[in-house]
């Protein structure tokens, strides 16, 4: 079973040693446009992870997460009066 997971963004110089990441964590997505990985690991290995991907020459910098620290319980989330009914008239 799997534990709590952080993403981590990893900005590169060049996508050559992207593949090479997969040793660090799940490899979720590569954009080969903007030149960034975004590799998901455990929470309790991120500062190591981190410290160790920023020694990399072709590491540009490396950005994690903050979607595990967020609050995802909304205030306020019931829906506006007017457009309950437009939804129930089938608009």
């Amino acid at each position: 079973m799997l534990g709590q997971r952080q993403g981590l963004v990893v900005w590169l110089y060049s996508l050559k040693q992207a593949k090479m990441l997969r040793r660090f964590g799940n490899v979720h997505y590569v954009s080969k446009k903007l030149k960034y990985v975004v590799l998901y690991c455990n929470l309790e290995d991120v500062e190591g992870i981190m410290e160790k991907l920023s020694s990399y020459s072709f590491v540009k910098k490396v950005e994690p997460s903050y979607k595990p620290f967020l609050k995802m319980e909304f205030e306020n989330s019931s829906p506006d009066k007017a457009k309950e009914y437009d939804y129930k008239m089938g608009i």
